[in-house]
């Protein structure tokens, strides 16, 4: 998708006073024993409710939890609600169904600036078919729809996209922030650019690698999928995850990157091991000198350094998946050591550098450093698919009402 030409309907526009706001959050949060273990999701989403509250809007939440089969208890919002009231600081009611007359009556008791979760959309079949008729139910429990889900918004589901084609459509304030961030960052970034791209595997990344070659300066490549680019140069990569049945496709990124303009970045030196595990012995080689009964398990400090050196002349960073096996230390030290030279970098002030995706943000708060990036995504799948270049169907439908309305 291309952002360059990005226009939608925000807060600014926005007149909510005594309207009922049907607000599409995340509120799919990691649980534990049934209880939520990280409310960063529900922590994003507070600036909106907020604002809407100033604009004395009645909001009401719409949002999925989990891949449920029929209506699970196990994955009802109901516990996600009582955390977000306790955010709040105030009261959120929770209404046990998202459709029809019953919760149709509930809303009437809301008044304004009062907030209101409903129970997983995803309890009807329905939404994740994107349903016409689901999202009219939908849509007849409000006034106005605020999308401020970027990172369901890869999903061309009824509370997404079928939402916006029926009630005036408004981008939430986090969804404008990260579209804001992503267009900075690749459709319109202040150069040279670099993006950090790790990860086990080339086949999982593959479409983010095609397209990033065709916009960026450098591609600096970490993680296992380095060692499919190492060995389609004929260096040896040992016992290291590699990827031998694509190595023609490495190659053709190699072809388009070079046609680009685009310099991929390798491992100079590697931390190797002999057994892989906790406590191990290991050792820092050449990249070209790691003995064949050895693996690669993380990036060594001469490619840190090297590294360091060519992100001092970049303006702008993207970084998605970390350089080596963060799970176990000291296999974390080239993911925190490239992170810590890109938010030194960052507070500086010559750099701008935006991050998500997977593992990502996990690896980047163990490095100390998830909020010394300038921007960093809250989104996993989404953020991987507009990596790729590839139409997100929210953003779309916002874009597309935005026409609609004009």
């Amino acid at each position: 998708m291309s952002f360059e030409t990005l226009s939608f309907k925000t807060f600014a526009d926005l007149n909510a006073d005594n309207k009922t706001v049907l607000l599409r959050a995340d509120l799919n949060v990691p649980m534990q024993e049934g209880k939520v273990s990280d409310t960063t999701r529900l922590d994003r989403i507070i600036p909106t409710i907020r604002a809407l509250q100033e604009k004395n809007a009645r909001i009401i939440i719409l949002a999925h939890f989990g891949r449920p089969k029929g209506k699970s208890p196990e994955d009802s919002l109901q516990p996600v609600s009582e955390v977000l009231s306790d955010l709040l600081k105030e009261k959120v009611a929770f209404i046990s169904d998202c459709i029809g007359d019953e919760v149709k009556k509930k809303i009437t008791a809301i008044q304004p600036r009062e907030v209101a979760v409903l129970e997983n959309v995803r309890y009807y079949e329905e939404e994740e078919k994107n349903d016409s008729n689901f999202a009219r139910q939908l849509a007849a429990l409000g006034d106005i729809y605020v999308n401020d889900a970027f990172s369901a918004s890869h999903r061309a589901h009824a509370s997404i996209e079928g939402l916006a084609k029926l009630l005036p459509a408004y981008a939430g304030l986090l969804m404008e922030e990260e579209l804001n961030a992503l267009q900075n960052a690749l459709e319109n970034p202040k150069r040279p650019t670099a993006a950090i791209i790790g990860g086990s595997k080339v086949s999982t990344k593959l479409s983010v690698l095609n397209n990033l070659v065709q916009k960026v300066d450098y591609l600096i490549l970490g993680g296992g999928m380095a060692n499919t680019f190492l060995i389609t140069q004929g260096i040896e990569v040992g016992k290291s995850l590699c990827e031998h049945n694509m190595i023609d496709e490495a190659k053709k990124i190699m072809a388009t990157a070079e046609k680009s303009g685009c310099k991929i970045l390798l491992p100079v030196d590697r931390i190797a091991v002999k057994e892989f595990g906790k406590g191990v012995p290991y050792e820092t080689v050449a990249t070209e000198a790691l003995p064949a009964d050895m693996e690669a398990v993380d990036i060594g400090p001469a490619t840190i350094e090297k590294l360091r050196g060519i992100l001092a002349t970049c303006k702008t960073v993207l970084w998605n998946g970390p350089m080596g096996v963060f799970e176990v230390k000291p296999f974390d030290n080239g993911t925190n050591g490239l992170a810590q030279a890109v938010a030194e970098l960052t507070q500086n002030g010559t750099l701008i550098s935006v991050g998500g995706g997977g593992d990502t943000v996990l690896a980047l708060e163990r490095a100390g450093v998830a909020d010394k990036f300038s921007y960093l995504s809250s989104a996993g799948g989404a953020f991987l698919e507009w990596l790729e270049g590839k139409n997100l169907p929210g953003v779309q439908a916002l874009m597309d009402a935005n026409k609609k309305a004009a």
